[in-house]
């Protein structure tokens, strides 16, 4: 009787849940309908948007119909128009609370990002996310390991493995300039994908072609983008870079090693790659072939690019490590790489073109070896850590490419620049009559100039990396460039090689210049150094301390004394800005007494003056008697005191 009772009430429970399966089955579309409705409405205010839809509706269980969805912002062009929507469901793990998309068909998605003036119409994209009762994490607190997993998951469970996706229109809009891309039709069949691209920018058409795969069950993702000539478009608008490839190839696979760990395994693969940014180089720069090959591995507190990565460009490749973590709100970042024994050559042929032009067609022998570390913790910046060393063996130029590098050794011309423009052309040798050797210029002002700029420079190859390790630091304490670290070696070949664009390209080229002559013995140091007083800017387009001795002091080289000397020294760094050292009626500051007194101590431990000589400094001889001084005489608006009073 017992048991007889239990199964009427089993049998009424399954009636009864059947009843409420059917009844849900029944109202599927209604609820769908209302949830949809609710969702949408909050978002409409939140964002001051008007969602509208035409139909949805759930076909059986696991298929979603969307018909004639519209986005548009309050008072502001349209921003999305769908025509049809249907997604189909993993129905076992949309049960366990987790959205796999297994079929996806779309027809006419048009989607356009429009800017008037100051207004756009996804604007509201940037607008804060509503507030939550959880406070969010701190920056000290973020787990990266969970975020890349996290959204890998939406990323992956929303890409299908078929589907057919037609008529797709994505559209940039700013006043008078458009980018857009046109697709006709993206098919999906077994997690392959093919689709042609027309890409128009402001009536400039380009017709690209793409492939890859997409396969969520085993966290793969793969692309290609490839055509004669690809022109990426925006980029020269927005950001004055043009950036151009004939074919793109980027992949990768997750691999989760438990909960602390992701790894990500790709490449990215680039054929005749050409880039131009004026910051980069002033001309343009040629990749013919680029490949990197990494494993990057995301901690909680950490992303790591393991030294197992491999980049390759045309004939040259080596292993970067790159670490970067945050600890109690503070940075800590690693890179290092070490490129053992390989032909010299391979370095020089393989540098981009248009990069290093000074370089290009250059044929050296022998070998070569890399290392480099930077370590910085940004909670304790004096610990930085940074060695570049680039050795040789047997390394020999068997011939130059467009750029003589030894023409230092012998009588030269040299041009001048002023704000990226030359102002000046001059030989430094004896056919220009305010030429000055060497022998002819007083020891007391070599030495104080390399006490000021340099004062290694007889001995080290070209580098000093304790003076650059010093000049990052502070570079980093104050945020801005305020110290170079540059040595009269790095100084020399930037104004007689390099132009005066700055950017990244001519400080890698100064670099390897600067190696190639230091280590060739090109020039000797002396000849380097009776350049470097030639051509040094002492002042106002004064260039060169024959000029600079008659601007000052209207004096000859040889006739210079002490103070005149270590003034001459103390006004390299900044020569525009001499006036700065001197008060209105043409006197020295008290400001500078110091920095005298520095250099006479540096110059008697050199044993260039005695310490009766250092004693007896004074700023105060330091007289203007050239031209200089006319920078301090009195304008009509400005009579001189009057006498006699």
């Amino acid at each position: 009787m017992k048991k007889q009772c239990i199964l009427r009430m089993a049998a009424g429970l399954a009636g009864l849940l059947l009843l409420l399966a059917a009844g849900g089955y029944l109202f599927r579309n209604a609820l769908l309908n209302h949830v949809a409705g609710q969702r949408l409405d909050a978002a409409g205010q939140r964002y001051g948007l008007d969602i509208r839809y035409r139909h949805l509706t759930l076909e059986g269980f696991n298929t979603v119909a969307l018909e004639g969805l519209s986005v548009v912002p309050h008072g502001r062009d349209t921003l999305l128009t769908l025509g049809s929507l249907q997604v189909k469901l993993s129905l076992w793990k949309l049960l366990q609370g987790d959205v796999r998309v297994r079929h996806l068909q779309l027809d006419s998605l048009d989607v356009r990002f429009v800017k008037r003036g100051a207004e756009a119409n996804y604007d509201f994209l940037f607008l804060p996310s509503p507030a939550s009762g959880a406070s969010a994490p701190s920056a000290g607190e973020a787990n990266y390991t969970l975020r890349t997993n996290e959204l890998l998951d939406l990323a992956f469970g929303l890409l299908p493995g078929n589907g057919t996706l037609t008529r797709l229109d994505i559209t940039e809009r700013k006043d008078d300039n458009y980018v857009s891309l046109r697709i006709p039709r993206f098919d999906i069949r077994d997690h392959r994908f093919q689709t042609d691209i027309v890409a128009d920018e402001d009536h400039h058409t380009q017709h690209w072609q793409a492939e890859g795969e997409i396969n969520p069950s085993g966290r793969r993702l793969s692309a290609t983008l490839h055509a004669p000539h690809i022109t990426l478009p925006y980029l020269k608008r927005r950001l004055g870079a043009e950036v151009s490839f004939d074919s793109l190839t980027c992949s990768f696979e997750q691999q989760r090693l438990g909960r602390e760990l992701t790894r990500l395994i790709g490449q990215t693969e680039v054929n005749g790659l050409k880039v131009y940014h004026r910051r980069l180089s002033s001309e343009q720069v040629n990749l013919d072939h680029g490949r990197m090959e990494f494993h990057l591995n995301i901690a909680p507190a950490s992303i790591e690019l393991d030294s197992t990565s491999l980049v390759r460009f045309n004939r040259l490749d080596f292993h970067p490590y790159l670490k970067v973590g945050r600890h109690d709100g503070y940075w800590h970042l690693t890179a290092a790489t070490d490129k053992p024994w390989f032909p010299a050559q391979d370095l020089f042929a393989s540098l981009p073109r248009g990069l290093f032009d000074n370089l290009e067609g250059i044929r050296v022998g022998g070998q070569l070896s890399y290392h480099f570390l930077l370590d910085v913790d940004f909670a304790r910046l004096d610990s930085l850590k940074l060695e570049s060393e680039l050795k040789g063996k047997n390394v020999r130029i068997e011939s130059y490419g467009h750029t003589n590098l030894s023409k230092m050794a012998a009588e030269f011309e040299y041009t001048a620049y002023e704000d990226g423009r030359p102002v000046r052309t001059f030989a430094v040798g004896p056919s220009w009559n305010h030429f000055t050797p060497l022998g002819q210029i007083p020891l007391v002002l070599q030495t104080a100039v390399l006490q000021s700029e340099d004062g290694g420079f007889f001995y080290h190859q070209g580098f000093l990396p304790d003076a650059m390790r010093e000049a990052l630091v502070q570079d980093l304490k104050v945020r801005r460039f305020a110290r170079g670290g540059s040595t009269i070696s790095m100084q020399l070949v930037k104004n007689v090689f390099l132009n005066r664009n700055k950017n990244i390209a001519r400080k890698l080229e100064e670099a390897l210049i600067v190696w190639l002559i230091e280590r060739q013995r090109l020039t000797s140091k002396e000849r380097m150094y009776e350049v470097y007083l030639n051509i040094a800017e002492w002042g106002p387009l004064v260039y060169g301390i024959h000029e600079a001795a008659d601007f000052y002091f209207a004096k000859r080289p040889s006739e210079l004394t002490l103070e005149e000397s270590i003034y001459l020294a103390s006004i390299i760094p900044k020569p525009k800005h001499f006036k700065n050292s001197f008060t209105p009626d043409g006197r020295l500051k008290e400001s500078q007494e110091g920095y005298f007194r520095l250099i006479a101590r540096r110059l008697v431990v050199k044993g260039v003056i005695s310490e009766a000589q250092a004693e007896g400094v004074d700023i105060a001889k330091v007289v203007l008697r050239g031209p200089a001084k006319d920078a301090f005489a009195p304008t009509e608006a400005e009579p001189s005191s009057p006498t006699g009073l």
